[in-house]
């Protein structure tokens, strides 16, 4: 798989635990297994609103225990006390129905979940 500038950047500059996670595939973040991450608009001031079902449907992007937020990412404290990377201070997602890299089947399932997109 080709990476382009931003896992580059990611690699370069950002911790470890964050390069393994989060990478760019065509102006979509993607997990490292090159899955789609989603936004829930339900999420405010960076904490997430999906547990129980919804985190069934929509695993959030944990991160390592030893993770430190760096650049445009962040992290959360989910109510298990697990840490979820965020981007833009949006929790980060996969969805359950995506089946291979690229999919984006999430998109805009019932108006409320975003492919989440790179900023420029």
């Amino acid at each position: 798989m080709i990476r382009n500038s931003l896992m580059l950047v990611l690699a370069l500059s950002a911790s470890p635990a964050l390069a393994e996670k989060v990478m760019e595939t065509g102006g979509i973040l993607t997990d490292s297994k090159g899955m789609t991450l989603y936004t829930f608009d339900m999420d405010k001031d960076g904490m997430s609103a999906c547990y129980d079902q919804c985190a069934v449907n929509w695993p959030p992007l944990l991160a390592d225990a030893d993770a430190k937020a760096e650049g445009d990412y962040g992290l959360t404290k989910r109510t298990d006390g697990t840490m979820q990377w965020t981007y833009y201070n949006m929790p980060l997602y996969l969805w359950i129905k995506d089946a291979k890299p690229g999919d984006t089947t999430g998109d805009g399932v019932k108006g409320v979940w975003h492919t989440a997109k790179a900023k420029e």
